[in-house]
């Protein structure tokens, strides 16, 4: 079940200002790099915990619908539902109301449930499906819990450190583990 970033936060977890003061750089020179890397460093804590930290929009591509009537999102935590469609064999799209299906938000993964009998079929054998999601801690960095803000600082730093070495590079900081493990979102 693939997940398509549809728009991505608006914000980092992290000003330029706050990763300058972090690295101990007073000057602007590598501002560009350093922008660069809070977002790689963002993305890398997303991907280490399986969850997004800022708000964001993502679809869920589905081939059917399950025959429990649950889906786990693949993108937590999940905040809502904002558009449901089936997807015929000519590519037309057919709306579906949002009151045929239920969220459990406070699950990690977050559970999207689907009215049984009140969904149509997909047209089409492959990507029939297209739900369409938020998900994050909220919509600033002052939503997001602090051991995942300092996760993203010390990947910030373990980049810009290490942004000379070739091949697979330097290991993270074994903090780091420490800091994401609580966080971990596991697949079901």
């Amino acid at each position: 079940m693939p997940a398509i970033l549809l728009a991505g936060p608006t914000v980092e977890p992290l000003t330029l200002a706050e990763a300058k003061t972090y690295l101990r750089v007073d000057h602007e020179a590598e501002d560009g790099l350093i922008s660069s890397l809070i977002t790689a460093a963002r993305a890398t804590v997303e991907a280490l915990t399986r969850r997004v930290l800022i708000d964001q929009s993502w679809r869920i591509v589905r081939d059917a619908w399950p025959a429990s009537g649950l889906i786990a999102v693949p993108v937590n935590p999940l905040k809502a539902l904002t558009a449901a469609r089936v997807i015929g064999a000519d590519g037309g799209e057919t709306a579906l109301p949002l009151d045929t299906f239920s969220t459990d938000t406070a699950r990690l993964p977050g559970l999207i449930k689907v009215a049984r009998g009140a969904v149509p079929a997909p047209g089409r054998a492959l990507a029939g499906i297209a739900l369409d999601i938020t998900a994050g801690h909220g919509p600033g960095a002052n939503h997001v819990p602090s051991p995942l803000i300092e996760a993203v600082r010390v990947v910030l730093a373990h980049f810009y450190e290490h942004r000379d070495v070739a091949g697979p590079g330097a290991a993270f900081p074994a903090r780091l583990d420490a800091l994401v493990a609580p966080f971990r979102v596991t697949r079901l």
